[in-house]
């Protein structure tokens, strides 16, 4: 039975990455959909993104584009990227740049083509997808970018609308355990921190929804049901 999962932001984290990717033990048939920020803070961002390009050969990957993507993207004068200047070096883009040998002409093509292709939210079922959050009185065809990939977090956002769950990062929860409250489900846990760990959300398996964790030293915990860290109060 073919199974699926979404990622939180990867931050150049490439030892978490790999480390999770081996406990998850994808399989052709199975998906996964990365909920953008590969890029930045974390010390290789180039072989986060080979990683990732490899695993597209063998499973269903999609990839969400997120605000640190988008700044990479501006830096090196794609058109249609925000170019927020030399502020990226200061938000993680400088350790990118030296993950490529500290120079921007030297980022492959095909890294560039792989950002570049990055979708702005992806559906599957009930699961609306999302590096940042999504507007619940807008239709997911008009929702805008500055929404997608930049604004945090209220933790007061209502439910989206006919029974929907939001899946997000960006906002990070420097508890290292995702935040789940009605109608969304973030999972962003601070990878590039000290004690942060890169989280994945297996949708629906035969064990429900279960959450698999690894972080920058090689380590991995998990699976542990999504429920255990719904909000209780």
């Amino acid at each position: 039975m073919s199974r699926y999962f979404a990622v939180s932001d990867v931050h150049g984290c490439d030892v978490a990455l790999e480390t999770l990717l081996t406990s998850l033990d994808l399989r052709q048939g199975d998906g996964l959909v990365q909920l953008g920020d590969l890029c930045d803070r974390g010390p290789d961002t180039a072989r986060v993104l080979d990683l990732l390009i490899a695993l597209g050969e063998e499973i269903d990957l999609r990839v969400i584009l997120g605000n640190h993507d988008e700044m990479f993207l501006g830096a090196l004068g794609r058109p249609g990227f925000r170019d927020v200047g030399p502020n990226w070096l200061a938000f993680g883009g400088r350790e990118t740049l030296n993950s490529y040998g500290g120079r921007p002409q030297d980022v492959p093509e095909d890294h560039i083509r792989f950002l570049e292709s990055a979708a702005g939210l992806v559906e599957r079922g009930r699961d609306v997808f999302v590096h940042a959050l999504i507007d619940p009185a807008l239709p997911l065809s008009e929702q805008p970018p500055e929404a997608l990939r930049w604004e945090k977090l209220t933790y007061e956002e209502p439910p989206p609308a006919e029974g929907r769950r939001v899946v997000c990062g960006h906002t990070a929860q420097s508890s290292g355990e995702p935040r789940v409250w009605p109608g969304w489900c973030c999972i962003d846990t601070k990878v590039y921190a000290a004690d942060g760990w890169l989280t994945a959300l297996e949708v629906g398996g035969d064990g429900g929804d279960r959450i698999w964790q690894a972080n920058q030293r090689g380590d991995a915990r998990g699976p542990f049901d999504l429920a255990r860290f719904e909000d209780r109060g």
